[in-house]
């Protein structure tokens, strides 16, 4: 068995899997298990008021997670697979925990292989957060996780290191970029080309 596909079954049983990204280490377990979630927030020893994204293998696959207007549709068929997560209002299947409560959830579409992998081998949306205790900077080599982070974990993809710029955050509706990360110039630009005049 590969070790992306060792992986996905770590996933699917309800396990935390560290994973490459085209930009830092990811945090992924079933983002639709309530109970997986609570896990990324234990060893992330994060705020439950602070959501967290998931991460499809592409945008037909996101579709079934979000009801995405046409605009953000067609934004994210421009930026996705890419260092970009677009915030869509997500369907009811989609749990509390992941979201705090928000109506909306984050999506990624990492432009990496092994992530994609990943997504297609757990066969459900997978968490896409950093791996790394809340507050600490992010990781873009396995060699640097924490150690007692790493005791919470069930196994890591190791692929080397990543890039290390964090993906940007976007409301495509409402045309506000939460966090400028990769591509944040040109994610300005379309969102202004394409406001409603």
């Amino acid at each position: 068995m590969t070790d992306v596909a060792h992986a996905g079954e770590v996933v699917r049983e309800g396990g935390l899997v560290v994973y490459p990204t085209e930009t830092v280490y990811g945090l992924g377990a079933d983002a639709l298990d309530p109970d997986a979630v609570e896990r990324v927030f234990e060893a992330k020893a994060r705020d439950r008021d602070k959501p967290v994204s998931l991460g499809v293998p592409d945008v037909d696959t996101a579709m079934e997670h979000v009801l995405a207007t046409e605009r953000e549709e067609e934004f994210m068929c421009e930026f996705l697979p890419g260092p970009v997560t677009v915030l869509c209002q997500r369907r009811e299947h989609v749990p509390d925990i992941l979201t705090a409560g928000r109506e909306q959830v984050g999506v990624r579409v990492p432009d990496h292989a092994t992530a994609l992998a990943l997504y297609r081998a757990a066969g459900t949306p997978v968490t896409a957060t950093s791996a790394n205790l809340s507050g600490r900077p992010s990781v873009t080599d396995p060699a640097d996780l924490d150690e007692a982070f790493l005791e919470l974990v069930d196994h890591v993809v190791d692929d080397g290191p990543t890039e290390g710029t964090e993906s940007t955050v976007v409301d495509v509706e409402a045309g506000d970029i939460h966090r400028r990360g990769a591509l944040a110039d040109r994610i300005e630009d379309w969102l202004d080309e394409k406001s409603p005049r």
